[in-house]
């Protein structure tokens, strides 16, 4: 399991999962963690269905253990892609929840602590069945959350100022 004592004082805590814009969170964080020489929480938590009570079913227990040890490797996977490992200079601490990833990631950051998410382009049938983590910790969070977005690839790239008008502004 990857549950660590965390550090003390202001931390900076990013949710991390297997899409692209929790990688350029992760970075974006480690780049801050640096700068301002902070501890860095790295929080993956699975919305995988189990039992409240693990304990009242063994096989749920199970199961949890289970979910939570796939979490410490998609942590150490993005932390591997991102950074080629955990950064030596830093404080990290790394840890997996089960459950909703908004409540878990809210109730971790506290006053002081920077809580900062990715936010990547998501299609019609994820966002009508699976909430915005980013827009949860905005509204619920009690401290400062900072949201990363994924960057444009250049395939898809805005139409710029010039651009737009000239483009717009021909009759068709």
């Amino acid at each position: 399991m990857v549950d660590q004592d965390l550090p003390g004082g202001p931390r900076l805590i990013v949710g991390v999962d297997e899409s692209p814009a929790s990688r350029w969170a992760l970075a974006w964080a480690i780049g801050v963690a640096r700068l301002h020489r902070m501890a860095l929480v790295a929080v993956h938590v699975s919305r995988a269905p189990v039992h409240p009570f693990p304990e009242a079913l063994p096989v749920q227990h199970a199961v949890r253990q289970g979910e939570e040890a796939r979490c410490a490797e998609v942590v150490a996977g993005v932390f591997d892609d991102v950074a080629g490992g955990v950064p030596d200079d830093l404080n990290v601490a790394m840890l997996a929840r089960v459950g909703d990833p908004g409540y878990h990631l809210v109730d971790l950051a506290g006053e002081g602590d920077l809580l900062v998410l990715g936010r990547g382009r998501r299609g019609l049938i994820s966002r009508m069945f699976l909430p915005s983590t980013s827009m949860y910790c905005a509204r619920h969070a009690r401290t400062t959350v900072v949201i990363v977005r994924q960057p444009t690839p250049p395939d898809d790239a805005p139409l710029s100022g010039d651009r737009a008008r000239r483009f717009f502004g021909r009759r068709h």
